[in-house]
């Protein structure tokens, strides 16, 4: 996969935040060499997130996002500081651009102590060193001075950027840290309605990524075909990797000495909390009748009749508990900021999702004491294969039996 091809969801997300007039938009055009955001004189010419994709050397591929001034005013204004806000969820790293005229004031000190709070590396970024002398932030380690108009300073940002990007542990893996060179992985991925036509979903695609990567075999086929093709193997497949809306009928068919899981448990492990994620499935016996439980979805797509999230999910829940519980469906970037309403949340893997966004919303569940589980690992609860479906994962196998049952 080319840098240009990597996933939004695998790029480092880099916020470009500060008011109205500080120079954002010049800063991300600077930055990128492109004139990729619209540029003016006028306040609050920035009225919705612009994201640039790019490859920032010596760190691989990153995606810049323009915010909105902190400081817009009116209705619609406010409405679009709130959001500008809101994208420090998806940021990995940002840029706080001060008007270097005026220096800080009470607005970008806020943004400041809101971003050590969340421990989101930043840098300060005092721009139009071309108007004015740079009497601020001098003594600062987390500082530059900048000319996005006539790009003095780019250079030594991009420089400083490289070195402080969190790099990603390049030992955490979806799937490849499971097995050895020419071991054999069986990828069951059902062609119904709701597939994308002529392409795999992100999640598949990028578990055969990582298990090539391994030096691996990967061997995909659709569950109508999984009983025939492991008759075909004279070494038995180390491991089954299905999608969970069929783990019932892959579970009966792949022998019990073959490990089996999901790509949504895959998903737990590489961007969640895997242990959060099982606990919160427990949490499905103590459903009453009018809970509300929320599904969440971390991309948009159209719905099929026989969609996983508001169709089947809820079904199984219903038959599994015994309950009517009442249902409440997000997706995209929408996720409630008030949860208490709520008694458990199902989110889908989230590969859509980068795992900053991902562990935002964990946390914002943890920090309210409301299970969150995800569909494949509820789904494989339900089906009393929970267990089984554990077993690649020794450690935290051990540990849930001993934390949870």
């Amino acid at each position: 996969m080319s840098l240009n091809n990597t996933p939004l969801s695998e790029r480092i997300h880099i916020g470009i935040f500060g008011k109205r007039n500080a120079g954002k938009s010049s800063l991300i055009n600077a930055i990128t060499d492109q004139n990729t955001a619209l540029v003016s004189e006028i306040k609050g010419t920035t009225t919705d997130p612009v994201y640039k994709a790019m490859e920032l050397l010596p760190l691989g591929p990153v995606l810049f996002i323009d915010t909105p001034g902190l400081d817009d005013q009116g209705e619609l204004g406010e409405l679009r500081a709130e959001k500008s806000w809101d994208l420090l969820k998806k940021s990995d790293l940002a840029l706080l651009v001060v008007d270097g005229m005026t220096g800080i004031d009470y607005v970008e000190q806020r943004l400041e102590e809101e971003l050590k709070e969340r421990q989101i590396p930043f840098l300060i970024v005092y721009n139009k060193s071309d108007l004015c002398s740079k009497t601020f932030g001098t003594k600062k380690t987390n500082a530059v001075w900048v000319s996005a108009k006539n790009r003095q300073g780019i250079q030594e940002l991009k420089e400083q950027l490289a070195n402080m990007i969190p790099k990603k542990n390049l030992q955490k893996r979806l799937a490849g840290d499971l097995l050895k060179p020419q071991d054999v992985a069986v990828l069951v991925v059902p062609i119904d309605k709701s597939a994308p036509k002529g392409r795999l979903i992100l999640p598949q695609q990028q578990t055969i990524r990582d298990i090539l990567e391994s030096g691996a075999i990967s061997v995909v086929v659709k569950e109508t075909e999984l009983k025939d093709t492991l008759k075909l193997f004279r070494q038995k497949p180390k491991i089954v990797i299905t999608d969970s809306q069929v783990f019932e009928k892959v579970d009966a068919e792949t022998p019990k000495d073959i490990l089996l899981t999901s790509f949504s448990i895959l998903f737990a492990r590489y961007k969640g909390s895997l242990s959060q994620a099982v606990k919160g499935a427990y949490a499905l016996e103590k459903v009453q009748n009018g809970d509300r439980i929320l599904i969440a979805e971390g991309c948009t797509h159209h719905r099929q009749c026989e969609d996983i999230g508001t169709v089947k999910l809820p079904g199984w829940i219903e038959e599994y508990t015994g309950k009517k519980p009442e249902f409440h469906f997000t997706s995209g970037g929408d996720f409630p900021k008030e949860l208490s309403m709520y008694q458990l949340i199902v989110h889908c893997g989230g590969c859509m999702l980068q795992e900053r966004e991902m562990q935002y919303r964990l946390e914002q569940a943890k920090r309210r004491n409301i299970p969150m589980t995800n569909y494949g690992i509820l789904i494989a609860y339900m089906k009393g294969i929970l267990k089984r479906s554990l077993e690649p994962f020794p450690k935290m196998a051990a540990l849930l039996e001993e934390e949870v049952v």
